[in-house]
């Protein structure tokens, strides 16, 4: 590990985890870049038009070109994602299998999913993703000492809104807080609803990783999670936990006639700031000394960006 950081190289120390020493030097603790969403929408995309390095033996590159032959043309794979549908309080996942499936004219819908939230396209996070990779290719053009391969973009963008609109009844003094689901304005966990594990804010602040993350929802989703459920019987059900706590007069008169509350009108996604969209520079067991341009990387940046702005523009 470099104790001091070359000039050159500071512009790539943001987009990159943070590796805190812990015991003299003989372990690592690695930044849980999730910690601080929500509802983290996380997605894997590995960049480059080669995913084996120039020592790589003949077998270990035909194995690596078998695996996606379309990696010198489209110069970047989606390894995985994993993204928060807000109707139905679900993660939809994907795994390699389906990067690998994804062909020249399929790639912008495919990579289009891990932005739709089952209700909307977060073009919000698209555009604050195009930023952060832009910077990241900023570098890549201006340095010529490292070659990258079978290195990663990790993105991370929150999934729950960030803002509900407060609901008025009519002749009422209605008031609906949004909470999330478990917890009280306290941060008092109540219940596990869904068959899915409530994190507390505390142990939230301890850093859980993608790993035990994904484990959790992979966990919810083997019972049965929203499987085959109707969407009209599966919000019924997530109105039975403990999302809202509501004050409110009875809407009773002593006619007898009750007033009928206008429709509940949905609450849009507020637009996201820079720091709750991100994008990390992962995986670096191939990483090699050059003195030249890294261009597979270049090239697999720049078609990334070509497609995330088609996705945004229409």
């Amino acid at each position: 590990i470099a104790l001091e950081t070359p000039s050159s190289f500071s512009p790539l120390c943001l987009p990159l985890p943070i590796f805190n020493h812990l015991t003299l030097d003989l372990y690592l603790k690695l930044e849980d870049v999730t910690r601080k969403f929500n509802k983290p929408c996380i997605m894997d995309v590995k960049i480059g038009q080669r995913s084996y390095d120039p020592y790589a033996s003949k077998e270990k590159r035909d194995q690596q070109i078998k695996k996606y032959p379309l990696m010198e043309e489209i110069g970047f794979l989606v390894l995985g994602m994993r993204v928060y549908h807000v109707r139905t309080d679900s993660y939809e996942t994907h795994d390699q299998h389906y990067g690998r499936s994804l062909v020249k004219e399929t790639i912008k819908d495919g990579l289009a999913k891990f932005f739709f939230n089952g209700s909307c396209l977060r073009k919000d996070a698209i555009s604050l993703g195009i930023q952060k990779v832009q910077k990241i290719l900023q570098w890549f053009e201006g340095q010529s000492q490292l070659h990258f391969y079978a290195s990663s973009l990790l993105f991370v963008y929150e999934g729950l809104p960030l803002q509900t609109a407060p609901q008025r009844v009519e002749g009422s003094l209605a008031v609906e807080t949004a909470l999330p689901k478990g917890t009280l304005p306290d941060g008092e966990v109540l219940e596990f609803n869904n068959n899915v594990r409530v994190i507390g804010p505390a142990e939230n602040a301890l850093g859980q990783s993608l790993s035990n993350l994904y484990a959790l929802h992979k966990k919810g989703c083997s019972k049965g999670h929203h499987r085959d459920i109707p969407s009209e019987i599966s919000n019924a059900r997530q109105d039975n936990g403990p999302w809202k706590r509501t004050t409110q007069i009875s809407l009773e008169q002593p006619n007898g006639n009750d007033l009928k509350p206008p429709p509940e009108k949905q609450s849009p996604v507020a637009a996201l700031t820079g720091s709750e969209v991100e994008v990390r520079m992962i995986d670096f067991a191939h990483v090699f000394p050059s003195n030249t341009r890294d261009e597979g990387y270049i090239y697999g940046l720049k078609n990334l960006l070509s497609v995330l702005q088609q996705i945004l523009s229409d």
